[in-house]
């Protein structure tokens, strides 16, 4: 399986302060041509289920304008710790996890960050 590439989206290390404010990742992924319908499939799937999540807050995927197989997914969830600890691990994820290395040209690409300021209509 491909490890995945997690880094904070800065070199500074966290304080307990962060571990209990919303957090968001960034993960950003090259799609092998042949496996896009299965990409989609499968994480629409996780998407899907990880809505009812009471943890959950808010995801977007999103497609590169210059190409058909890179996404970025924008996924923001109540707290790090939790996500490690119990996210992760939910069955539901199981089929996306392990087909991750079939489905990927190269590793996902992984940022943590956490909100300063939100703005809506």
């Amino acid at each position: 399986m491909r490890a995945a590439i997690l880094r904070p989206a800065s070199s500074a290390k966290p304080t307990p302060r962060q571990i209990t404010v919303p957090v968001t990742y960034v993960i950003k992924f090259d799609v092998v041509p042949e496996q896009r319908a299965n990409f989609l499939q499968l994480l629409g799937t996780v998407l899907d289920t990880m809505r009812d999540e009471p943890t959950f807050h808010r995801a977007v995927l999103h497609r590169d304008p210059a190409s058909d197989y890179r996404f970025m997914l924008y996924e923001t969830w109540e707290s790090h710790e939790e996500v490690l600890n119990v996210q992760i691990k939910r069955p539901y994820r199981d089929a996306w996890h392990d087909a991750l290395p079939g489905l990927l040209a190269s590793d996902r690409e992984i940022e943590i960050w956490e909100p300063l300021r939100s703005d809506h209509p």
